[in-house]
């Protein structure tokens, strides 16, 4: 049994009021069936293991918990407000750290790790 939205989770957004959201600060996510989602590329099961545990660490800071796809090379991460029976704040908010942890890069001062992707362990888009 479905529980009634939560009015306290936040405002729902439109399909089409969530993929104008995610335009600018979230261009490689995507708006589809109630939920936002972005596929992250990965270079093999111990980097995919490594995104999917930094993704769960965020979501347990958030109390907010995704659904995540797991394949060999890629994590495909769904966000909604299952309490407010949609998208909200919450799921733009968790997206925007999940994007900013998984796909950050440190600069490179001299000596430092190889720039030519053998270190590398998400594929970038």
């Amino acid at each position: 049994m479905t529980s009634a939205p939560d009015p306290t989770a936040g405002d729902v957004y439109s399909e089409a009021q969530a993929a104008d959201e995610l335009r600018q600060p979230l261009p490689h996510w995507r708006c589809a069936d109630g939920h936002i989602e972005r596929v992250f590329k990965t270079s093999g099961w111990r980097a995919t293991l490594m995104v999917v545990n930094a993704i769960g660490h965020l979501a347990e800071a958030a109390w907010h918990h995704p659904d995540l796809a797991v394949s060999y090379a890629s994590v495909t991460v769904r966000l909604t407000t299952h309490d407010a029976g949609g998208i909200t704040d919450k799921d733009f908010e968790l997206a925007r750290q999940i994007e900013a942890m998984v796909m950050w890069q440190p600069t490179q001062p001299a000596g430092a790790a190889p720039d030519d992707g053998r270190p590398a362990y998400i594929c970038r888009d």
